[in-house]
């Protein structure tokens, strides 16, 4: 181990990088278990009726889905197989939160037969599929109704999903929301808790959950005097921002819940209504800053009065993020860490297209063929995000705690690579 490099939860990165082959994400177990802390000391521990759901998309093996077991979280799903991976995990079913659009009859079934906790209902099509599904099983499912508050935030269009025009939800005013409620509601195969709304991702204020707020109780206050329904349940969803880079501003968590909590509890009360059961869906807020992605120099390229690339064995197939979202990150060479960052580089892949750029001008030492970089914050949507695009193998995850190291995924290896091709015969013919 060498003083000069950058060490993450007690482990020095560059000896990982050697030990398991780049490029390579980290996760620090020790970083998980301080965010939700911070976010129970804000949240559960302070109001009652609560509780987190962590947003399996941001990133889901089995090792996660134990670890968000062991610290008495529920899980929000969005497919089939993020719920055959928590169900395969031993994840308890009734702890289980299904979400996302679109959601397919072979997945509503999975989800119904295992006897899910909530189903989040997505569209009035959905809803038909929750109903013939629970017949079969002879399950009452508990549901919650998906809204779209109209409110835009300040984020990536590409992650924003609370606004009017989004494929997400139903819109405060659509028809078909009401005939869903009435239809949820007059099924003895749903039990229709509440409603559930999600704003976007990356977000660093609180207005626009204050404001989707005062949109929702609009829609409870007209529920109340037509239908004489008060929900037992409300899911504020998550998008929490995060630091990426020096110019970040993320909030703590209390400037988020207190507020919310505050305008919540006030409503209830100036309708002389129980405060319905609060939940919530971090995912990126709790994993994002826990990873980092190691990749090896190779080749550099100069074009004088221009740029300086630097090469690494990685690209958009692992981080997509800067490609689709124009997202930036800190990076540092790690195995030169106790050195003053003096020369401006652009961070290009391997990737065979010319957007394949992870880092434009950053700052580093000297950098060489054969230095690892670290990206940090790259614990959400980056492994789960990964593809094969060029034939590449997806990267390693190894968990990291207190100076210990263990993998959490195996690197994708050739052979798991081509392992469902197939030559027809109508190939083999030609």
């Amino acid at each position: 181990m060498s003083e000069k490099h950058l060490f993450f939860d007690g482990c020095d990165t560059v000896a990982l990088a050697q030990k398991y082959g780049t490029p390579l994400y980290l996760v620090s177990l020790s970083d998980i278990e301080e965010k939700v802390r911070q976010l129970k000391d804000a949240f559960t521990e302070r109001y009652e009726n609560t509780r987190i759901a962590y947003a399996g998309k941001a990133f889901l093996t089995k090792g996660m889905v134990r670890i968000i077991d062991r610290l008495d979280l529920c899980l929000d799903v969005v497919s089939g197989g993020e719920l055959d991976c928590a169900l395969q995990a031993g994840f308890p079913p009734e702890r289980i939160e299904f979400n996302g659009n679109n959601k397919l009859p072979w997945e509503i079934d999975l989800a119904i037969k295992n006897g899910v906790g909530r189903m989040i209902i997505d569209g009035f099509h959905e809803l038909d599929l929750i109903i013939e599904s629970a017949k079969r099983h002879g399950y009452t499912v508990p549901v919650l109704i998906r809204l779209t508050p109209g409110v835009s935030a300040d984020s990536h269009d590409y992650i924003v999903t609370g606004k009017k025009d989004s494929k997400f939800g139903f819109p405060i005013d659509s028809p078909a929301l009401f005939e869903t409620i009435e239809r949820a509601m007059d099924s003895e195969w749903t039990n229709l808790l509440g409603f559930h709304f999600h704003i976007g991702s990356q977000l660093e204020d609180n207005k626009v959950y204050l404001d989707s707020l005062d949109i929702v109780f609009d829609l409870l206050r007209k529920l109340r005097k037509e239908k004489n329904f008060a929900p037992k349940e409300l899911n504020i969803g998550g998008g929490f921002g995060i630091r990426y880079t020096e110019e970040s501003n993320p909030k703590p968590f209390d400037y988020f819940f207190t507020p919310v909590m505050e305008k919540i509890e006030n409503f209830f009360q100036q309708e002389k209504l129980p405060r319905p059961h609060v939940v919530t869906e971090p995912g990126r807020s709790l994993i994002g800053e826990a990873g980092r992605t190691l990749y090896t120099v190779g080749s550099m390229k100069e074009i004088p009065g221009l740029r300086h690339y630097v090469l690494i064995d990685g690209g958009m197939n692992d981080n997509i993020r800067p490609a689709l979202y124009q997202a930036k990150y800190h990076v540092v060479n790690a195995s030169k860490f106790d050195e003053e960052p003096s020369e401006l580089y652009t961070i290009a892949g391997k990737i065979c297209e010319s957007g394949d750029i992870l880092a434009k001008d950053v700052l580093l030492p000297p950098t060489k063929p054969g230095d690892i970089l670290a990206f940090y914050s790259t614990g959400a949507y980056n492994h789960s995000m990964a593809s094969n695009y060029n034939k590449i193998p997806i990267p390693a995850v190894v968990l990291l705690y207190q100076g210990k190291d263990e993998l959490l995924v195996k690197r994708q290896n050739l052979e798991e690579l081509h392992q469902n091709d197939l030559i027809p015969k109508l190939v083999q013919e030609l």
